[in-house]
């Protein structure tokens, strides 16, 4: 199966809007921290992203390329190679992300061949690529991870008919995780940090264009910490045509009062054992309205291995509040 074209995506900008004024050596930091973040990843940056995931200052593209393109304005901390930008020393990493890349090419279609399957189970709204695979950068064998909005009131049954899914694709070899799933009702996430901000912005939506929408929406503290990182990183040229009437027969008999028994029966059991394997704390939480199976701290992982460049970089002190 050929790749799944995607493209580019950036807010539209009125033609007069008005140059920033932002403050030069708060715009060098800003980058810096930028590249940091994605060196946590083996990830050089372009100059795009460099803007996009500028933190904690909003900047025009026109600044951020006078700074980056310019080696008298440059960060002495930022180098550059071969159309990419990353910590200086680390221009290795230019031959990671291409390697991964070409991985990422090659998974892209079963991903999206999945999510079209999740989008039409019933009472799921909205469907989007998280992780690695959202930036392209992915290592053989690794996960395909998805964040999934449901009709609340139903998001554990949504749940347990997507693990078929997931069976299905590990016969075919591939891994999927279905690893966080919110009701609509639980559209405003809790969990704000750099890492969290970073997470909703690389989202890629494959299904449920005006939920992701409504999403973005109910969650701009993320411009605190990402204030460029404005709608999806790139659209998937790919639609998941659901006929209503189909999807209103599919759904009846689970609206009944049976439906909501058995709701209630698949959530309780499942955050009781999902509790039992998990144990207290870490970043994993569960209730009606959300599944969050992120068992392994990763995100807390990050933020410290984020902080340690900062330290190294002598920008710890100054960013107080990004890195934790």
């Amino acid at each position: 199966m050929a790749a799944i074209p995607k493209t580019a995506y950036a807010a539209p900008q009125p033609a007069d809007a008005p140059a920033s004024t932002v403050d030069r050596d708060a715009l060098a930091r800003a980058t810096v921290r930028a590249v940091a973040y994605g060196d946590v990843f083996d990830y050089p940056l372009t100059a795009a992203e460099v803007h996009r995931y500028l933190v904690g200052v909003a900047a025009t593209p026109a600044e951020v390329n006078a700074l980056l393109r310019d080696p008298a304005n440059r960060p002495a901390a930022i180098a550059t190679y071969d159309g990419y930008f990353m910590l200086r020393g680390r221009e290795g990493i230019v031959a990671t992300r291409r390697r991964r890349a070409a991985l990422a090419a090659r998974v892209w279609p079963r991903a999206v061949r999945y999510g079209r399957a999740i989008a039409r189970l019933p009472f799921v709204r909205m469907v989007g690529i998280t992780g690695e695979l959202a930036m392209d950068s992915v290592d053989d064998g690794a996960d395909i991870d998805y964040l999934i909005v449901t009709e609340p009131g139903r998001l554990w049954l949504c749940r347990a008919l997507i693990i078929g899914i997931v069976r299905l694709a590990r016969h075919g070899g591939d891994i999927i995780c279905p690893n966080y799933l919110l009701s609509e009702h639980a559209l405003v996430l809790q969990e704000r940090n750099l890492y969290t901000a970073h997470e909703m912005t690389q989202m890629v939506p494959l299904s449920g264009l005006e939920i992701y929408t409504r999403l973005r929406r109910l969650n701009d503290w993320t411009a605190r910490f990402l204030p460029n990182a404005e709608g999806p990183p790139s659209l998937v040229t790919t639609d998941v045509p659901v006929h209503p009437v189909a999807r209103a027969l599919a759904e009846a008999p689970l609206r009944s009062p049976a439906g909501e028994r058995l709701e209630r029966w698949e959530r309780e059991r499942k955050i009781r054992r999902l509790s039992q394997v998990h144990g207290p704390g870490g970043e994993a939480a569960f209730s009606a309205d959300w599944c969050k199976g992120h068992f392994d701290g990763h995100g807390h992982r990050t933020l410290a291995a984020y902080a340690e460049r900062l330290r190294a970089l002598d920008l710890l002190d100054a960013d107080e509040g990004w890195g934790t």
